[in-house]
C-alpha cells in the first residue's frame, strides 16, 4: 500500500497537477466559444512564399479549441518547392477529407490561438527531405474516412509524428502538449526511428517512454509528456509544454 500511495504521489505531481494549472489558465483564457466565432486567418508568422525561390519545410503546432485546448494542441506541415510561389499544408482532422492539403493558410492561426515552429528547415537541404515527406505522407496508414480517433489516437499530432519519425532528418518531435503523438500507427509496440537514434515503446498510446537524441527522456501517460532534452537541454511538463533552449 505504501508503494501505491507513493506511486500515485508521483503521478499528482507529475501528471495531474501540471494538468490541473494548465486547465485553470485555459478557463481564464479568452477564446472563441465555437468554431464559426475562431479566427483561422493567417498569422503572419511566414514570408510570401514568391519572396524565396529556396525549398522549404516547416511543421508548427498550436494549441487546439473547445475543452481539448486545456491540454493539447493540434499540429500539421508545411513544405514550399523551390521556385514556388506557394506553399502546401498538410494536416490530419476528424472531419472532412482525411489528410487535408491547403483547407487553412499555411501558417493559420487554430481555433484563434497563435501557431508555433517545431522545426524549419529550408534550401537544399529542403529540397531534399520534401520528396521523403510526401511519401511518408502517402504511407500514412490512417488515411481514410473515419480513421481518427480524438484520444489516444490516431489524431492530427499521430499523423504528423509519423512523419517526423518516418523521416528523422528533420531532427524534431512534436511538444509534450501534442497528445496522440506517442500512437504507434498499425498498433505497434515499439518502433526505432530510421536512422537508429531515437526509440519508442508504447501500450497503444496510453504509456510509454520514448528515449534518444531528439526526444532525450519521455515518459507519456493517458497522452501527457513529462521528461527531458538532453541535446538541447529543457524540460517537457504535462499539458504545459516544453521549457529551455
Amino acid at each position: 500500500m505504501k508503494f501505491l500511495r507513493k506511486l500515485f504521489l508521483v503521478f499528482a505531481v507529475v501528471y495531474l497537477l501540471p494538468a490541473l494549472a494548465s486547465a485553470g489558465l485555459w478557463y481564464l483564457k479568452e477564446r472563441p466559444q465555437s468554431w464559426h466565432d475562431a479566427d483561422w486567418s493567417s498569422s503572419g508568422i511566414l514570408a510570401d512564399a514568391a519572396a524565396s525561390p529556396q525549398a522549404a519545410i516547416y511543421v508548427f503546432s498550436a494549441t487546439t479549441g473547445g475543452m481539448k485546448g486545456a491540454v493539447a494542441s493540434h499540429a500539421w506541415i508545411v513544405t514550399k518547392d523551390e521556385g514556388a510561389s506557394t506553399y502546401n499544408r498538410y494536416e490530419k482532422v476528424g472531419w472532412g477529407k482525411p489528410i487535408r492539403r491547403n483547407a487553412y493558410p499555411a501558417d493559420g492561426r487554430w481555433y484563434s490561438n497563435e501557431p508555433r515552429i517545431v522545426v524549419a528547415v529550408r534550401g537544399e537541404e529542403a529540397k531534399r527531405l520534401i520528396p521523403k515527406i510526401e511519401k511518408a505522407i502517402e504511407a500514412y496508414p490512417y488515411s481514410s474516412p473515419g480513421a481518427y480517433r480524438l484520444w489516444p489516437g490516431p489524431n492530427s499530432n499521430t499523423f504528423v509524428a509519423h512523419v517526423l519519425r518516418s523521416v528523422p532528418e528533420l531532427d524534431a518531435v512534436l511538444p509534450p502538449d501534442a497528445v496522440g503523438r506517442d500512437y504507434l500507427p498499425e498498433g505497434k509496440l515499439f518502433h526505432v526511428d530510421a536512422d537508429g537514434r531515437d526509440l519508442h515503446a508504447t501500450l497503444y498510446g496510453l504509456a510509454g517512454v520514448s528515449a534518444g537524441w531528439r526526444s532525450g527522456l519521455e515518459l507519456h501517460f493517458m497522452g501527457l509528456v513529462a521528461g527531458f532534452d538532453v541535446a538541447r537541454p529543457g524540460v517537457k511538463i504535462p499539458a504545459l509544454g516544453r521549457f529551455g533552449i
